[in-house]
């Protein structure tokens, strides 16, 4: 059923590009409309790839990430918006610092959730995909995109929650993104290591066993083929050259072998208003879009 709405909420330029991408770009290719909120400029990262490391790009790097972020929304063929929030940044040291104030994650949340309950409210999204409650990592920024998006999967159906932000709309599906996942890893690195005899992800596993990182496969609820969309998905990855080094362990695993290993993007079917059955190993939902019910959901509110 072509014509359905995805929307698509995130914290920062480059997260669109590394989670869900190329499930994204399939779902253009086949008809439906796909939206990307990101909910701040991204103005805190740190400059990733040693080759954009300059005085220039420093003194402009709001400027330098919108650019990149309307690359990579091109590549991917998504329509994009910005929420317009400041980067918290990913504070580090003993005692931590306190967050920059004003940033997004110092708001109340019902501030950004009004926001993107408009959004939502305009665009009428079919699904969302957001991340946990864990942020998917543990930045303020993604943590705070998960509440409000929790929040305004609510609200946006509630007719008496703040009506001039427009007509209510039930989203139908929210899902989080699992695009991380240690079986994944492990598998390509298995794969590329036969093949090359290169472990590309050898330093990402030392990082992760650090950080007590634990492999949550079994919370993926669905998994979308999308292979033969990853070359647009590394597209849009490189547009955000200042976040990604183009010689990293994501390209060091040829596209031949993530396609024969593992061609899906992983999800987790968080919230839905439709009565499905319960997904998981072994009979994965393989559609984000799947029961879901024409452009106006048949119920009312």
């Amino acid at each position: 059923m072509p014509g359905l709405r995805l929307l698509a909420v995130h914290a920062h330029p480059d997260d669109e590009s590394s989670k869900g991408a190329a499930t994204m770009a399939r779902y253009v290719a086949e008809g439906h409309d796909v939206l990307v909120a990101t909910a701040t400029g991204g103005e805190a990262g740190s400059i990733l790839n040693p080759a954009m490391d300059t005085a220039e790009v420093r003194d402009n790097i709001s400027a330098v990430r919108h650019e990149e972020m309307s690359r990579a929304a091109a590549a991917l063929g998504v329509s994009h918006l910005w929420m317009g929030y400041v980067d918290s940044g990913l504070p580090e040291g003993d005692p931590m610092p306190a967050l920059p104030e004003g940033s997004f994650a110092t708001l109340d949340p019902d501030v950004p959730t009004q926001k993107l309950v408009r959004i939502i409210r305009e665009f009428r999204p079919h699904v969302v995909i957001t991340y946990d409650e864990n942020g998917g990592y543990p930045h303020p920024d993604h943590i705070q995109v998960h509440k409000i998006s929790m929040a305004a999967y609510d609200a946006a159906a509630d007719p008496e929650y703040h009506p001039e932000l427009g007509e209510a709309w039930p989203v139908q599906k929210l899902y989080y993104t699992h695009g991380f996942l240690l079986s994944r890893f492990k598998l390509l690195d298995e794969a590329t290591y036969k093949l090359t005899g290169e472990h590309p992800f050898e330093d990402w596993f030392k990082r992760a066993e650090e950080r007590g990182t634990k492999d949550i496969m079994d919370r993926v609820t669905t998994r979308v083929p999308c292979g033969e969309y990853f070359r647009q998905r590394d597209d849009a990855l490189l547009a955000h050259a200042t976040q990604i080094d183009p010689t990293g362990m994501f390209f060091r695993v040829p596209l031949d072998v993530q396609r024969n290993v593992w061609p899906t993007e992983e999800f987790e079917l968080a919230r839905t208003r439709l009565d499905l059955p319960d997904y998981g190993e072994p009979d994965f939902e393989d559609d984000l879009f799947n029961g879901v019910q024409g452009n106006e959901p048949e119920w009312s509110i």
